[in-house]
């Protein structure tokens, strides 16, 4: 009986009552990470992200179909063979992931291409250009340094691939004690109030968070205006 009274409460409480819970949950799960987000594979290449939002950018792709993906970021690879297997599902769609960083056993996939370098050299970011030249729908993911700087930089660089409709998301802006590791400084968040503060092209998608616990909280950045038809 407590307990089922304790879920009613919870289904029924305030806006700051849901906030405490889900931080609460959110600290439990970062902090355990060894069992949780550190343990999260994909076809057996670890994965380091939230599944919730892995789920939601099922959803984004289903909805836009981009003809590119855009992620900044590459670590083991996980996560953009993910996006590549979901690709194939749709039947639409190729992951260009960037990294300054070589690392053997990355999964091969001929819808993943792998770019070296940093996100915001002049030389990537032209080769960037070059390859969404005839892209009509673009969603870009920024998951690299994670601080303030090279996250406003990045967003500076990359917003201007998002194609109307479709979305910039600015992954971990939950560091720097949003809720999460607040020894880690200004990081994503930071960085996202001041890329809006001067563009007034994308707006925060606040639907994408439905799931309470993200690790992108604040960060889907949707570009205004209406997306290409789907196939057409």
């Amino acid at each position: 009986m407590k307990v089922r009274k304790a879920l009613r409460h919870a289904l029924y409480a305030p806006p700051f009552v849901s906030r405490w819970i889900t931080n609460r949950f959110h600290k439990l799960y970062y902090y355990r990470r060894a069992q949780t987000w550190r343990n999260t594979r994909w076809l057996g290449t670890d994965v380091l992200k939230c599944p919730f939002d892995l789920w939601v950018y099922q959803e984004l792709l289903h909805e836009l179909r981009p003809d590119w993906i855009v992620e900044t970021g590459t670590a083991f690879g996980g996560s953009a063979s993910y996006l590549a297997t979901l690709c194939d599902v749709i039947g639409h769609g190729r992951v260009l992931t960037i990294d300054p960083v070589v690392r053997e056993g990355r999964p091969e996939h001929p819808r993943v291409r792998y770019l070296l370098g940093l996100s915001t050299d002049g030389s990537v970011l032209e080769e960037v250009k070059r390859t969404l030249a005839d892209a009509r729908t673009v969603l870009v993911l920024l998951d690299s340094d994670h601080s303030r700087d090279n996250v406003l930089a990045e967003l500076r660089a990359y917003h201007r691939f998002v194609t109307p409709g479709s979305y910039c998301v600015v992954e971990d802006g939950n560091v720097g004690g949003h809720p999460v590791a607040r020894e880690f400084g200004a990081g994503p968040t930071e960085a996202i109030r001041a890329f809006l503060a001067e563009n007034e092209d994308f707006e925060i998608d606040r639907a994408r968070e439905k799931f309470y616990l993200t690790f992108n909280p604040g960060g889907y950045l949707r570009r205004r205006g209406d997306p290409p038809p789907v196939g057409g």
